[in-house]
């Protein structure tokens, strides 16, 4: 079941937090910028693993922390290898392809409760009554 709240998504009670970005992102912005500053080893890794496995669009990348925080990246935007590049815009594909990624690791890890913010509506622009439709279709039933 879905419920819509407001408020600072790391304080959530949720066991995972999620959060749409590109491959190789810079996590200059939003949720992604929070996350950088507050756990500084998750970016460390996250750049590696981008650095190392060059993961494509529409993915996702899980990540928990020595005391157990779990964050999922959603790779929702064209991503950034080339040197000095930026992040490309989202897409519902990619959101689509992320979300149906997401579904497999939920019921894969038999994961109950996420904290999914408005999905790449910040700053990479798509509108919230495109991706909430995703949403609902891929975790709607969960």
């Amino acid at each position: 079941m879905i419920y819509e709240l407001s408020g600072d998504i790391l304080l959530s009670s949720a066991k995972v937090i999620v959060q749409g970005v590109a491959p190789n992102d810079d996590f200059q912005h939003g949720l992604a910028l929070q996350l950088r500053e507050r756990m500084p080893l998750f970016y460390k890794e996250f750049r590696h693993h981008c650095q190392t496995k060059h993961p494509k669009s529409g993915g996702l990348w899980g990540w928990t922390s020595p005391d157990g925080h779990c964050i999922l990246s959603l790779f929702t935007r064209d991503a950034a290898y080339d040197p000095g590049s930026k992040p490309g815009p989202a897409t519902l594909s990619h959101v689509n392809h992320a979300l149906h990624a997401l579904r497999a690791t939920i019921e894969k890890d038999g994961i109950t409760r996420i904290a999914l913010p408005r999905l790449a509506c910040g700053i990479t622009g798509l509108a919230w009554c495109d991706v909430k439709p995703l949403i609902e279709h891929h975790l709607g039933d969960l």
